[in-house]
């Protein structure tokens, strides 16, 4: 009897019992006798599109060292950290405010800020401000300035000075992080007013930014450096303008 209303036309088929499907049709969405994923070839949607655990994986490594290998190498210095709250509902928030100067030691420097709420990336987000305003500074001789120079910011006023070789880096504070990374080895230096890290570094960048050389002068006068540093093109002036290295 029960063959007969099954087989008989206009009649509902039966349903198996949790299959979710009648019979002699595959189960719906793929799902097993127990409502799992099935692995039969409609069921195992896992590896569809190039969703596998290996390729998104190989992806992500790939983001993540693109552009690292084969970099310059830079000279990172912490100059200040800087903690503030904010009180609001339930308590206090704390942040953070990095100060970084960044160089390479042969002439380029620059400097950032960045803030977030926790230390490590404030001083991520102060590196990669810096790497992005780095300027270069021309060196008498890879050691120290070609001038004197002043600079000043706010309320802070500095005076760079060149110096023999010998006498190191006479600074301190944030000015001597900006020196270091800078690849000068002789220089005097001298701070006046405020001693906010901030203004000192702008202050000493500004001083730096005016720098010139006997090179770029005499390119902009149209004359030898020769005619600069010597009059009627003497041997020692020769000499001088031979041994001249930006």
């Amino acid at each position: 009897m029960a063959d007969e209303i099954q087989n008989t036309p206009g009649a509902e088929p039966t349903v198996s019992a949790g299959s979710g499907a009648p019979d002699g049709q595959p189960p719906r969405d793929g799902r097993g006798p127990r409502g799992g994923r099935g692995r039969g070839p409609g069921g195992d949607n896992r590896n569809a599109g190039g969703r596998g655990r290996d390729g998104n994986r190989g992806r992500r490594d790939d983001r993540r060292n693109n552009g690292e290998d084969g970099g310059e190498e830079l000279i990172e210095k912490l100059v200040h950290i800087n903690r503030v709250s904010k009180t609001v509902k339930g308590g206090k928030r704390f942040g953070f405010a990095a100060l970084v100067v960044v160089g390479d030691g042969k002439g380029r420097v620059g400097f950032g800020h960045g803030k977030a709420r926790e230390v490590p990336e404030a001083i991520s987000k102060a590196t990669a401000a810096a790497k992005k305003a780095m300027v270069r500074v021309p060196l008498k001789e890879g050691r120290t300035l070609h001038h004197d120079g002043n600079g000043h910011f706010g309320a802070g006023r500095v005076t760079v000075r060149t110096a023999p070789q010998g006498t190191g880096i006479i600074a301190g504070g944030p000015m001597r992080a900006i020196f270091e990374s800078l690849g000068v080895h002789d220089v005097v230096t001298k701070s006046v007013g405020t001693s906010n890290p901030y203004n000192m570094i702008r202050a000493t960048f500004e001083a730096l930014t005016e720098q010139t050389s006997p090179k770029s002068v005499a390119a902009r006068r149209g004359k030898k450096i020769v005619d600069l540093l010597g009059r009627g093109g003497s041997v020692a002036a020769e000499a001088d303008a031979a041994a001249i290295v930006e």
